[in-house]
Parts: structure tokens; sequence; C-alpha cells
């Protein structure tokens, strides 16, 4: 797969096709935005910090990057390791923030699309029909405010700490230079009873043994994938505020909080 070009930043016109969050508003499909804070976002932070023969091992891959360095805190515009339907054995890299074939603005894209809307919606409907993928994860972030007060980044894992991966779109495009576009969104659904008290969406987890057939199968097929990712195979716990500043990228992005927080246990 050609080398997808180099990440632009987004800006705050949004996109024609989609919902700007607004005031903390839920939209359907969201675009991320420079100066709207990560927490907003129903998936917005992603972190892949497994060994590369650890990722190739579990996903039965071969890598296609020329370097790859632990990312604690990959956020919307940068680049992130996926695996394409297109070459199920290929880790290659993608764009953060998802263009539709229409737009030629690179400052607008999706980071995270309804899984139950996503394919009758003109942005993602021949992605949803022809370009699924996998977005591999250690672990993601969320935000949650349980009180009212200050927003508390939570990190959600596999309870094992096993990578995993996340459903996705992805499309390719040349753009008036003749540079390859290729970018990706973030599929999301109802939370679980774990990622509820935390966030009122989660990203659509994929169970072990159901990463071929998300790249395989048909679009009427896969959509029983998009459910929720059960409740015991994960775990959720408060990290310092360092996560929401893209350019902290280090191991101690994931350690515990220096809190009385302990769990979920104040929310259920």
């Amino acid at each position: 797969m050609p080398h997808p070009s180099r990440p632009q930043p987004l800006n705050e016109q949004g996109s024609k096709n989609g919902h700007q969050i607004q005031n903390g508003q839920r939209a359907d499909h969201l675009i991320f935005t420079i100066g709207v804070s990560s927490e907003l976002h129903m998936c917005g932070r992603n972190s892949l910090f497994h060994s590369p023969a650890e990722l190739s091992e579990h996903f039965k891959a071969t890598w296609s990057i020329d370097s790859f360095e632990p990312r604690y805190n990959i956020a919307p515009t940068q680049q992130q390791p996926v695996i394409t339907n297109e070459a199920p054995d290929e880790i290659v890299e993608l764009r953060w923030g998802f263009l539709p074939h229409w737009e030629a603005d690179l400052n607008n894209g999706f980071i995270n699309a309804r899984a139950e809307t996503a394919p009758d919606k003109p942005a993602f409907r021949d992605a949803w029909e022809h370009r699924t993928c996998l977005v591999l994860s250690s672990g993601f972030y969320e935000w949650a405010s349980p009180n009212g007060g200050r927003k508390q980044p939570y990190r959600i894992h596999r309870s094992d700490d096993k990578p995993f991966a996340m459903a996705g779109l992805w499309s390719e495009w040349t753009d008036n230079e003749g540079e390859l576009v290729q970018t990706f969104t973030i599929l999301t659904t109802e939370p679980n009873h774990l990622v509820e008290p935390i966030h009122n969406r989660m990203p659509v987890i994929l169970r072990p043994g159901r990463t071929g057939g998300w790249l395989e199968m048909g679009p009427h097929e896969r959509k029983v994938f998009c459910e929720p990712y059960p409740d015991d195979d994960l775990t959720a716990y408060p990290i310092s505020t360092r996560v929401n500043n893209p350019a902290n990228n280090g191991p101690e992005i994931i350690e515990p909080a220096e809190t009385e927080q302990s769990g979920l246990g104040e929310f259920s």
C-alpha cells in the first residue's frame, strides 16, 4: 500500500456533512477541531505501546512501517498503525480523521462514526461497503466528570493487558498535487456497564477471533460485530491530566492518578 500523505492540522470550520460538538453536546459523527478539548469526543485518544513483535504475532501481520516507537498518547491528525481489508497481513499507517472522497479540504475529518448510522451516511456509506480496517490499540482514554467538576481522564484497556483492535473505516483518494490521502475513523457504539459511568459512547472493540471477520465479511454480516465489548474483559482506572496534552507521549501517561478515587465504585 502506498505511503499516506503527511498529516495536516484540522481547523475549526468542520465538514459540510458532519456535526461539530458545541457546549459538550453529542453528535452523530465527530469532527476533530483545533481548540475543542479532546474529552468532548467519543473516542479521542488512543495508545499503542506493545512491541512490534507482539503486535505482529497477535494480529498475524507483518510491519510495512519503516520504524515504530511506543505511542502512549495518539491524537487525531496523527499517523496510527492499522490493518486494512486490502492488505490484511500488513500493518500500515493511516492518518486519524476520515476524509470522504469529495472533501478537498485536508483540514476537515471525522475521528469517530456511530456504528448504528454509518452504513447510511453519505460520508461513510462507500467505506462501510468496501473499506474496513483494524485500529490497533494498547488502551484508549475517556474523560468523566461524575460530580460536575473537573474532568478526570481514565485509561481503559484489556484486563489481561493484551493488544486489541477497534473497528474502523478508511478512505483514500488523490489530492490536487497527486498525493495519496489515506485516512480512517473509529466506529463507536453504546457503552458497556464499565464505560457507561465515564462516557455515553465507546469504541467498537472487536472480540478475539472477530478481527478477520471485520475485514472479510460483507457489509450486512459485519453489523453484528458492532456491539458493546464484554465488561469483564476490560479494566478502567483514573490517570493524570498529562494525557490532555498530545505532546506528552511517555509511559508516565498510563500511571494511575495520585487521587483518592479507586476504580469506578463511586459511579455505581
